[in-house]
This record gives C-alpha cells, structure tokens and sequence, in this order.
C-alpha cells in the first residue's frame, strides 16, 4: 500500500482519520465515495468515511472516553455542554440523532430537546 516515503504522511493522518471513523485503505482499493490522499506527487492512501449514524456513535464514545466515565453519570450542566458541543459538531442533523444522545446521556428525548432550546434562549 505505502512506499517507505510515506509513512510519515500516513503517521500524521492517522489520527485524524480514527478520531472521525475513518479507515485507511489502499489507494487502488476506493472507491467513487472514499477520499484518495496524494503526497509528494503521488496516490497514497485512500480514507473511507463513516456513515453519519457511526460518527455520531464514535463522537460519543470519543466523549465518553474524556469525561473517563459514561455520559449518563454526568451531572446536568456537564450533558448540557455535551449537548451543546454535539449540537456544534452536527450530531442533530443525523437520521434518530436526539435518540441516539438521549440514550448515551440517560435522559429522554424531551431533556436533549430542552438542552437544545436553553441554549437558543427559547
């Protein structure tokens, strides 16, 4: 998949591919929705992104793993950032999001829905 030359480039993109899902393929292997990656001139890698449903999933474990305990131990104002910061990052625009952070936050639809609206000043 590599030459030698390009390990440094595929080292610095790691990270920023499984913090987002992503999966690191052959080049020769992408397909019409994977993302070819060039360096120095030449085809190296391809990324293939996650479904929208498995980002939010992978943001969420992402969070978990920060706050070093399940978000639904969270006190309130702790899952109103959470809300918040998924808010900001696009999380409610996924098919069942609310659903999805309501469960991982242990609360019902209607708090997730009030969070959101707080933060408007509704």
């Amino acid at each position: 998949m590599t030459g030698a030359g390009d390990e440094p480039f595929i080292t610095a993109v790691k990270p920023l591919v499984d913090a987002m899902g992503g999966e690191l393929i052959p080049p020769d292997a992408a397909g019409p929705e994977d993302v070819v990656l060039a360096w120095q001139g030449a085809d190296v890698v391809a990324v293939r992104l996650p479904q929208l449903a498995d980002s939010l999933d992978h943001i969420l474990a992402a969070m978990e793993r920060r706050q070093g305990r399940p978000l639904a131990d969270l006190d309130r104002k702790a899952k109103q950032e959470v809300v918040r910061i998924l808010e900001a990052r696009g999380a409610f625009a996924v098919r069942h999001g609310v659903e999805t952070v309501a469960s991982a936050l242990g609360v019902s639809r209607f708090t997730v829905y009030n969070y959101l609206n707080r933060d408007k000043g509704a």
